[in-house]
């Protein structure tokens, strides 16, 4: 009797502890499976904003397409000859004009010159007489400009869509004032003449206006390293 009850303690007590071990078991189990099925989510789970952040903080850039640079605007620069460059060096360290403007100034002189057959030095010492290279220069009489064209004179030299402003346009200012040079020389015969009629002085005997202008073209002409032509041309 007493071995039987000692058998069916230590087998109470075997069953208890095999319950407890199995309980252990199941409880571990379930452990794992609630860690297995987490880390499945995970994986799947989409990136969140802060992952997304720390992505683009410490990965390496994706790679891009190469972007081709914008085109450069091409800019023709006025073509000047060789002795109306060393012109516009003379012409700006003696009246402090800067080059960069003075070229297309000085491009205009020859083109309009060419275009008539007048010397472009000469139109050149007209600027420097009236102006002294100042594009809006305008006078108490109304002259305008490089040439100091007065538009209510001449306003048949200007096209149809230039008005009265349109003189303080350097190449057009140019353009007009070498025609109204053009137009005296065809009328009265000589350059001397002509510059008296430009400079509205044609009753001074004295021709102090022509003087004064070939004067400077004569500078112009040294400068230019050209050699002087006859008087009057």
């Amino acid at each position: 009797m007493v071995h039987a009850t000692q058998i069916a303690g230590w087998a109470r007590r075997a069953g208890a502890c095999v319950l407890h071990l199995a309980h252990g078991g199941l409880l571990a189990a379930g452990i794992v499976g609630v860690l297995i099925f987490a880390a499945g989510r995970l994986e799947t789970a989409p990136v969140g904003f802060e992952d997304a952040a720390l992505g683009s903080a410490h990965a390496a850039p994706l790679a891009q397409a190469p972007v081709a640079p914008a085109p450069v605007a091409v800019v023709d620069e006025p073509s000047l000859s060789k002795e109306m460059l060393r012109v516009r060096d003379w012409i700006a360290r003696r009246y402090n004009v800067s080059t960069v403007a003075l070229e297309p100034v000085l491009a205009a002189a020859e083109t309009a010159g060419r275009g008539v057959g007048i010397d472009p030095l000469l139109i050149v010492a007209v600027m420097a007489v009236e102006s002294r290279f100042n594009p809006f220069a305008e006078s108490q009489m109304g002259a305008q400009g490089l040439m100091q064209v007065i538009p209510r004179f001449h306003m048949d030299k200007l096209a149809a869509d230039e008005g009265g402003e349109a003189l303080f346009d350097p190449e057009v200012n140019v353009r007009v004032g070498t025609q109204v040079l053009y137009e005296g020389l065809r009328r009265y015969g000589s350059m001397q003449a002509a510059l008296q009629y430009y400079g509205g002085a044609l009753s001074d005997p004295e021709a102090a206006y022509a003087r004064k202008v070939m004067a400077i073209k004569q500078r112009l002409v040294t400068a230019a390293g050209r050699r002087p032509a006859a008087a009057g041309a």
